[in-house]
């Protein structure tokens, strides 16, 4: 698993293997939490399509969803793996600042 992008203080695109995962630093009330969901083909085209900007609308609109809530309607709220691969994510963000660090 490997960073590919990222936008400061806000989201991490990662790489493994064929799937594309976004990290989504979100906010809830006075709880900051992690959001972490594998891009479906159609986020996967449009991020080919328009870039940076198309991660940080998706990122947006994961946060403002609140998919964390319990009566939150998010179409996001099903699609979180942060308990499953968390720590992967965790591990390659690390390694990518110590490279950035070194460099």
């Amino acid at each position: 698993m490997k960073v590919i992008e990222h936008e400061p203080q806000f989201w991490f695109l990662l790489q493994d293997g064929a799937q594309l995962l976004l990290d989504v630093s979100c906010e809830y009330s006075f709880v900051g939490y992690s959001f972490l969901m594998v891009l479906n083909e159609d986020e996967v085209s449009c991020y080919q399509n328009e870039g940076r900007g198309y991660l940080s609308k998706l990122a947006e609109a994961i946060n403002f969803s609140c998919p964390i809530a319990r009566a939150s309607s998010s179409p996001y709220k099903q699609r979180n793996i942060q308990s499953l691969r968390g720590g992967e994510v965790l591990d390659a963000v690390r390694g990518w600042r110590e490279a950035k660090v070194e460099n």
